[in-house]
């Protein structure tokens, strides 16, 4: 659950980043794969954290919070590095749409979201986001052709998903609208990526500008809307304001840098394999530290939907 705006990504982060093709960076200090697995961890938790942080905190400004973390990790990177911020009037206009799609409205409904359903199942629910990206992109891109690997991927990915959700019992004890909205952000992902390949991939500015930029808009909408519709908190939750902080400052900040250097070093096919490992992740800290409950079609449905996502990415061999 990120924030990044890219040219090219075969997929996604949990958070909304498209990782794209990277400068390679200089000699890192810890192994790729070790960098990995931090990322893999960092996203998982990400679910358990909205949940911990939703529980002294309106969703609105769990939101703005990690939004406002993440940004502020990124502005010492870009200071850092010397970067400044992307320029250009139509630039920014297409930034405030990539970030109200891949950030301000989906870390918004997965807040929304896991006021009534477990953070294990927002993090499965998150995993749809290549299917829906799959879907999407056979309509809007015309590079993306279908093949007969990556439609079975597809109808095998939501097959999964009505597993998950119980559809042979009627989704009985299933909280609807909570799901639902889960779904939703995870669909609002592959729609800004979409939107972010079509408009800024010729863009000059280095992609650490673009996300500064990008997240910097979607803290400032947060900020608009937020006093609109709650208000301030009658006293400060220390452990649930804690939970906002890493959120932001780990889940989106940090998290973006780290995907950066394993896309520059390995390659986005390497990187984006993360997305396969945070459901799990995020169902493990959810069961062993908060105390979830899983029935045996959760976990199934979830290595359904995985499997299918996986297909969605076979790319189609070339002939001649």
């Amino acid at each position: 659950m990120s924030s990044v705006t890219a040219s090219t990504a075969p997929a996604p982060g949990p958070e909304g980043s498209a990782p794209a093709p990277a400068p390679a960076p200089a000699r890192p200090r810890l192994d790729w794969r070790l960098r990995f697995a931090a990322l893999s961890l960092i996203w998982g938790f990400s679910f358990l954290l909205i949940k911990v942080g939703t529980q002294g905190y309106a969703p609105f400004q769990v939101t703005l919070g990690r939004l406002a973390f993440g940004t502020a990790v990124l502005a010492v990177a870009m200071a850092v590095r010397r970067e400044g911020l992307p320029r250009g009037a139509r630039t920014w206009m297409h930034l405030a749409v990539a970030g109200f799609l891949l950030n301000a409205l989906p870390f918004s409904l997965f807040a929304f979201a896991e006021l009534t359903i477990p953070s294990t199942l927002a993090g499965i629910c998150n995993a749809t986001s290549p299917l829906w990206g799959m879907a999407l992109s056979l309509v809007a891109l015309r590079e993306d052709r279908p093949t007969r690997v990556r439609v079975a991927g597809l109808g095998l990915g939501f097959l999964g998903v009505l597993t998950v959700l119980g559809a042979w019992q009627g989704f009985h004890g299933l909280d609807a609208r909570g799901t639902a909205l889960a779904l939703l952000a995870s669909l609002s992902y592959p729609v800004g990526w979409i939107y972010v390949r079509r408009t800024l991939a010729g863009s000059s500015a280095s992609h650490l500008s673009l996300t500064g930029g990008q997240l910097l808009l979607a803290t400032v909408q947060l900020a608009v809307v937020t006093p609109l519709f709650t208000s301030a908190p009658s006293s400060l939750a220390v452990g649930p304001l804690l939970a906002i902080a890493a959120l932001g400052t780990l889940g989106t900040g940090l998290a973006v840098l780290v995907q950066y250097g394993i896309v520059a070093e390995v390659g986005p096919t390497t990187g984006q394999m993360v997305t396969y490992f945070v459901p799990v992740i995020a169902a493990a800290a959810g069961i062993l530290l908060l105390g979830e409950t899983l029935t045996w079609s959760t976990p199934v449905g979830a290595a359904v939907v995985l499997a299918g996502a996986a297909l969605t990415q076979v790319k189609p061999m070339r002939t001649g």
